[in-house]
């Protein structure tokens, strides 16, 4: 069982995502910023993950894409705008099936006692788009963010 929190408060345009990691964050940061790491984490697990484009950088784009079992297709893409090795990524993040809904999200990686806690704010344009994004995400971000976790613990002891 994993500590992900989703903190999604009325009448505010955020939402705020917390999880802990058992392993350093310069090992995490790697791992959020390894094109080759990507599909082994990023989404639930039913589908697959392709990696069409990914510069991490100030300024570069990335755009991943899910697949189903049926082949269908969701893509997602945004542009990085900091780095900070072992520190922080902000990037906006944006599903291409309700394209001009925007989030902008910074990760924060904080090293604690050997672990790393992330906190992850996605900020919205409007309440309406964080709602909707609240609703849809429930349950992939958790999957996700368990799947880095399980993907930076076996790295972590191998």
């Amino acid at each position: 069982m994993s500590d992900f929190k989703a903190t999604v408060e009325p009448g505010r345009h955020d939402i705020i995502i917390t999880r802990t990691f058992h392993a350093p964050r310069d090992l995490v940061f790697k791992t959020m910023t390894d094109p080759k790491s990507i599909p082994n984490w990023w989404g639930p697990r039913q589908y697959t993950t392709e990696v069409d484009q990914m510069d991490a950088r100030p300024g570069g784009a990335w755009r991943f894409i899910n697949r189903d079992a049926d082949g269908m297709e969701f893509g997602f893409h945004g542009v990085y705008h900091d780095l900070v090795p072992g520190e922080r990524i902000i990037q906006t993040f944006e599903w291409e099936g309700l394209p001009g809904h925007v989030s902008l999200e910074t990760s924060t990686l904080e090293e604690v006692g050997g672990k790393t806690l992330m906190t992850n704010v996605a900020v919205f344009q409007t309440i309406a788009d964080r709602d909707g994004m609240a609703a849809a995400m429930a349950d992939g971000a958790a999957e996700t963010f368990d799947r880095l976790g399980e993907l930076v613990e076996k790295a972590r002891v191998s």
